[in-house]
């Protein structure tokens, strides 16, 4: 047995026709055209969905991530509500980060909060690489999520080195980055170092998943954003692209996806992914224009706009698929998450609209 590039069990060297590898998503990760433009939603697995809270209620966020059987029904709830084009597997960025030995904690209400950040060599020395053994329950789950979804493709994901070196600097979240930047400007030894470690657990860590059938994978740099170009290409870009070129034997398409990085997305194209993600911030022709033509873009509708009347999320969804006519491939998607008091409602029109609206166009020519 071999395996194509999407994960997808083959024999004698012959991709198997159907299934993931030859999905509407997988056809526009790859800039090949589908029978209509592909749908889905960061965060879609989540607290937007009243049968998640419910079965989340008392089962707190990194037990949830380490329960095989909780993440494969937490990440199917969508895919049947919504009818989107993937999947992605329900976790949290900082699951392979605790597993490499941090001892952190996701707190509700805050998110994941440090209790020891990183301040000296000493500190970084302390996360140690990972196996599969350690984060045993994402292969698993996976492995039980691809039998369940069958052609639906399963978009695997992990947190870039900057993201999550800024937690881990930071002890928590942050709006200005100012212990993250100090270090970074300050002793930049020691960043480079931290954030090699961090490269090196994020690809172990997603291996594991294309391991386990992962049709793609996404890298999340949701604090890239918050610098400058110059700064992303000195300390952040090689350690990105350390992940993404890591994964190249892979075969499976790699999504690059950060928040506030309209001034980046030329850069975060040199890192190495097949689709860089844009937020909602710049227009998809003209992030084409900044990323180049041999990328597909993911993107890009402003949550917020899914709490508008439905008039305004309907002419913002055709605004979008007209300006993703620009790319070689274009999934649609959030430019970031979906907010928790998001009607789910409103996300299953969306993805029914998308559909008829692309659908339409391909039969027009």
């Amino acid at each position: 047995m071999t395996t194509d590039t999407t994960g997808t069990v083959a024999r004698d060297g012959e991709s198997r026709p159907g299934g993931p590898a030859d999905s509407p998503f997988i056809r526009a990760c790859r800039r090949r055209p589908g029978p209509h433009t592909p749908v889905w939603f960061m965060r879609q697995a989540g607290r937007s969905l009243p049968e998640y809270r419910e079965i989340r209620a008392s089962v707190p966020m990194l037990e949830s991530c380490r329960r095989p059987e909780l993440v494969t029904e937490i990440t199917l709830q969508p895919v049947r509500r919504h009818g989107v084009d993937a999947a992605i597997l329900f976790s949290d960025i900082v699951v392979p980060v605790a597993a490499a030995g941090v001892d952190l904690d996701i707190v509700p209400g805050t998110g994941p909060v440090v209790a020891e950040p990183i301040r000296t060599a000493a500190d970084a020395d302390r996360i140690r690489p990972i196996t599969r053994d350690d984060v045993w329950y994402v292969d698993e789950a996976v492995r039980q999520l691809v039998v369940e979804l069958g052609d639906t493709p399963l978009i695997g994901f992990a947190g870039a080195p900057f993201t999550l070196a800024s937690y881990l600097v930071e002890g928590g979240p942050s709006r200005t980055h100012a212990k993250t930047k100090a270090l970074m400007y300050g002793n930049e030894e020691l960043w480079h170092a931290l954030c090699g470690r961090l490269a090196e657990v994020t690809l172990a860590f997603l291996r594991v998943q294309i391991d386990a059938g992962v049709s793609a994978v996404q890298l999340f740099d949701s604090w890239a954003g918050a610098l400058s170009e110059a700064d992303y290409r000195r300390f952040v870009l090689p350690h990105s692209t350390a992940v993404l070129s890591g994964l190249v034997d892979s075969g499976v398409p790699r999504i690059h996806f950060g928040v506030g990085t309209a001034e980046l997305l030329g850069a975060m194209g040199e890192a190495g992914a097949d689709v860089v993600g844009v937020d909602w911030r710049t227009p998809l022709d003209v992030a084409t224009g900044r990323i180049g033509p041999d990328k597909a873009v993911q993107g890009n509708l402003d949550p917020c706009v899914l709490l508008a009347p439905w008039p305004v999320v309907e002419a913002e969804v055709r605004r979008i698929l007209e300006q993703g006519r620009a790319a070689p491939g274009h999934v649609f998607n959030l430019g970031h998450g979906v907010l928790p008091e998001t009607d789910p409602e409103v996300l299953t029109r969306v993805v029914a609209l998308v559909h008829e609206l692309s659908s339409r166009r391909a039969d027009q020519g």
